[in-house]
């Protein structure tokens, strides 16, 4: 019988992260040529150097983000990713230099999540569960929809 291990949450972490990354890389390597072919010229000449992150791993972290507890980005950045990302992302950017360049990553960002998406199926779901609009005592000082809105039942009485 093969005895093998359980993974360590820093290794799933880690895996995840690559998952992410090389999913994000694939898709940047496709869109992004065709993208930059479609935008219009601004009439001057425009830099066309690449910055040291690439557009990938700026979308990963942001998309990292999301996944992650923090509530805000710059304790995702700084408390995580500067700490104990740093030797991943080799070119990691200072955290207002991350913040000025995150824009220009939007549209891909966007083109990425909308590739994401399943195609609707028809099928929806409704939860049911009863909101309260107001305390029973206000109840007939309610106005804000006096002619659409009526009281009703649930399975809870």
């Amino acid at each position: 019988m093969v005895h093998t291990k359980n993974r360590s949450g820093e290794e799933q972490a880690m895996n995840k992260l690559v998952e992410i990354f090389c999913d994000v890389d694939d898709f940047c390597r496709f869109f992004i040529p065709q993208w930059t072919q479609f935008c219009l010229n601004k009439g001057y000449r425009q830099r066309r150097r690449q910055g040291h992150m690439y557009p990938s791993e700026i979308m990963t972290l942001l998309i990292l983000f999301h996944m992650s507890h923090y509530r805000d980005f710059k304790h995702f950045y700084l408390e995580l990713i500067w700490k104990y990302h740093h030797n991943d992302f080799p070119t990691l950017l200072s955290y207002t230099r991350f913040i000025s360049v995150a824009p220009s990553v939007l549209v891909p960002l966007c083109s990425y999540l909308t590739q994401l998406k399943g195609k609707p199926t028809g099928i929806a779901f409704i939860d049911s569960m009863s909101l309260r609009v107001c305390h029973n005592i206000r109840i007939p000082r309610h106005k804000v929809f006096k002619g659409v809105a009526k009281r009703g039942k649930t399975s809870m009485g």
